[in-house]
């Protein structure tokens, strides 16, 4: 009995040596490696941090390369075919409504915030996306208001307010953070949205003191939709993500938390440069399958960017989905070159929607439309994500730094779903659900 009482205070030394008392998890929606990697980027506070610190070459996500998925299997540590939020979007055949997977009751697995809750710790998020209802303490979630019907455009702000936890934190953090905000607070065609972000992050972890604190940014992603990869809106949207790290660098450091703290910035997706869509519901509309006007479909293709998948409105019909096939099947090679098929056996594989027949997976360059009408080839400009996992391009980022954390240690290639099982073993509770790897030598 004495040797077994001895083994467990041993343990429990170690566990404590080795667990940090806070975790600062910042997502950089479209963090791309190169942004940390070459110093051209501006990314000065996150390489200087780096230095002290560890980081990946790269960071496959997963299929589709889209924010709600990839964010979901960081927290979860498992892939979008076992957590269930398979796109950002419901696959709506008859007409999108503008509704995301915002609920967090669409979960089907257990995630950080549960496994830290049981452990008794305190944990809190800003803008993380499929958060509303979540069992956070302090929570900020990423959630719009849809405009009504007289026009208008989404309202970000009244959003937050509304699915806040608690009901008082979006005033508080006004009132203490950022000032009054109007409609436009988080509107991303202005680099304040990063900063007022950053800055309520920062109130809650100097006023609350999180386990846990997960913030998402999405400046950086918007103007990569529009310029692509490179351009002047996005190498500023670059650094001003860095300014929004270190805003929770100094908040740490000023609520005497710095020795205790652990910092992991990462991201959802890569980027690329776009010059060609294709819109494959324009085959089912002329093939009958599909009429929006009508409301009526058989097949549909949920296009997300990079890739489409495909739906039908009966999974057992079988003269639908052959059909399906011809149409593909039947085009011009040149078109036929553009793209490829992703039967059920890789996306079982990958972990995507199980009720997707196929996807069509395209060439870098090539992105997908959710048309009915109009041409099936089209000219298309600026930049996209959604692609099949497997090209540099596409990769995120990962960089962590902080108590507990190795310097100078390089992963080549790693999986988004590695990240929530490191969360885990520095605030020192078990996620056995997770199925990512644990990369010890990260660790101290």
């Amino acid at each position: 009995m004495k040797k077994i009482v001895t083994l467990f205070f041993l343990l429990c030394i170690y566990v404590t040596h080795i667990s940090a008392q806070h975790v600062v998890l910042v997502s950089i929606d479209g963090f791309r490696p190169e942004f940390y990697k070459d110093p051209q980027w501006g990314m000065v506070n996150l390489r200087q941090a780096m230095e002290l610190g560890s980081y990946s070459d790269g960071v496959r996500s997963v299929f589709p390369t889209v924010t709600y998925p990839s964010h979901t299997t960081i927290i979860s540590g498992v892939k979008p075919l076992k957590h269930g939020i398979y796109y950002n979007t419901p696959v709506e055949p008859l007409g999108a409504t503008g509704r995301w997977y915002w609920e967090y009751d669409s979960l089907k697995v257990p995630t950080l915030w549960t496994e830290a809750r049981k452990a008794g710790l305190k944990t809190a998020a800003v803008n993380w996306p499929v958060t509303v209802h979540a069992p956070i303490d302090y929570n900020l979630p990423e959630f719009w208001v849809l405009p009504d019907q007289s026009g208008g455009r989404n309202d970000y702000v009244k959003g937050m307010a509304q699915e806040a936890t608690p009901k008082s934190l979006f005033e508080e953090v006004q009132a203490n953070a950022t000032g009054k905000l109007s409609k436009d607070g988080f509107d991303l065609d202005y680099y304040s949205s990063d900063a007022n972000l950053s800055r309520m992050a920062a109130y809650i972890i100097m006023k609350y003191r999180p386990s846990l604190l997960a913030l998402h940014i999405a400046t950086v992603d918007h103007f990569e939709h529009e310029q692509g990869r490179d351009g002047d809106k996005v190498r500023k949207a670059v650094a001003d993500a860095d300014r929004a790290v270190k805003t929770l660098m100094d908040a740490v450091e000023k609520a005497g938390l710095k020795d205790s703290t652990t910092f992991i910035v990462t991201g959802d997706h890569g980027f690329v440069d776009v010059h060609t869509q294709l819109a494959p519901n324009v085959l089912l509309a002329k093939a009958g399958l599909i009429d929006q006007d009508a409301k009526k479909w058989k097949a549909y293709f949920h296009s997300v960017g990079g890739s489409a998948f495909l739906h039908v409105n009966d999974k057992n019909d079988r003269q639908t989905i052959a059909k399906v096939r011809d149409l593909l099947q039947a085009l011009p090679e040149k078109q036929k070159r553009l793209f490829r098929i992703v039967e059920r056996p890789e996306l079982d594989a990958i972990g995507s929607d199980p009720s997707a027949i196929l996807a069509l997976a395209p060439i870098e360059g090539v992105t997908f439309g959710s048309s009915t009408k109009g041409e099936l080839v089209n000219a298309a400009k600026g930049g996209t994500h959604g692609y099949f996992p497997d090209f540099r391009h596409i990769e995120t980022g990962f960089v962590t730094f902080g108590r507990n954390i190795r310097k100078g240690i390089v992963i080549p290639a790693m999986g988004l779903e590695d990240i929530s099982p490191l969360i885990a073993t520095l605030l020192g509770f078990p996620f056995p659900t997770a199925d990512g790897i644990l990369y010890p030598g990260l660790l101290k």
